[in-house]
């Protein structure tokens, strides 16, 4: 059975529980991060503790644990649940208080909640024949750099898009592409070039983002950080998403139109590769 962490317990997951009167419950007022586990080790921990952190001081949420005892946490789960691949969920609320719109006192603990998922990653069958996405409205809030648990549009566009057969769905606002309904977006011009949206309310700070352009660098792809449209998606010579749960993940097509030659580019194959290489050997 999988053991999970509640608040400096670690528990069965049958005997695992959090109040109702939780605020991430209630008003969905908590932040999470996924952090990627090869070989039993930790992808990027620090990237993801540093951007936990910007969440919770976006949202003026007091936290005291310290990196180095979030990372024991992580590690004893691992060993717990003998992960070799897969995710560790780390989620932070508010923590507990009666209802209401304003925000409890700040001496309120945090509900603080950790879990594994075993999952094969590296071998993954969408990855190899390539995903087919459609396009919805980004009808998010607007501040889709905080990595909240207000997940619900996000998940209903991934199964609209699932309805019309379709792998996921990539989010449109003012005509263009922000980012995958859980996943950062990226286009790759008839001349090589690397194109993803550039930094701003309007998506997340990837981590793995960050670690895949440094990749493209060291290829010596021509990378550009700006908006890109439907119909410049629909004509590119590639097209891929990238993400803790997908890595580097190829795109097929768009709106049922093909991308390129229909079938995984070779330097989305390229970005895999290295992106892969460099994470196995700096995990933790």
């Amino acid at each position: 059975m999988r053991h999970v962490y509640v608040n400096g317990d670690y528990l069965p997951e049958t005997e695992a529980r959090v109040s109702i009167f939780d605020r991430g419950f209630l008003f969905a007022d908590g932040v999470y991060e996924v952090t990627l586990v090869l070989d039993g080790r930790l992808v990027d921990f620090s990237g993801h503790m540093a951007r936990l952190r910007r969440s919770l001081g976006e949202l003026d949420m007091p936290f005291s644990l310290a990196e180095e005892k979030l990372l024991e946490i992580h590690r004893e789960l691992i060993e717990r649940n003998q992960i070799s691949e897969g995710l560790v969920y780390l989620q932070v609320t508010r923590g507990v208080a009666d209802r209401d719109f304003n925000f409890p006192l700040k001496s309120t603990p945090n509900t603080v909640v950790l879990f594994t998922q075993k999952k094969s990653i590296v071998d993954s069958p969408l990855a190899a024949r390539g995903q087919h996405v459609v396009t919805f409205d980004d009808l998010r809030w607007r501040r889709c750099d905080i990595k909240t648990v207000q997940l619900l549009y996000p998940s209903m566009a991934k199964m609209q898009a699932k309805a019309q057969g379709a792998d996921d769905a990539w989010l449109v606002k003012d005509g263009f592409i922000t980012e995958g309904s859980s996943s950062n977006a990226y286009i790759v011009t008839t001349d090589g070039t690397v194109v993803t949206r550039d930094l701003s309310t309007d998506i997340l700070q990837g981590i793995t983002r960050e670690a895949v352009l440094l990749c493209a660098g060291s290829l010596q792809l021509r990378v550009e950080e700006r908006p890109f449209t439907v119909e410049e998606s629909e004509n590119a010579a590639e097209a891929f998403s990238t993400s803790a749960s997908g890595l580097v993940s190829p795109v097929v097509s768009i709106n049922d139109k093909p991308i390129g030659a229909g079938k995984p580019g070779s330097i989305t194959a390229h970005l895999r590769q290295l992106y892969l290489e460099r994470k196995r050997a700096s995990a933790i």
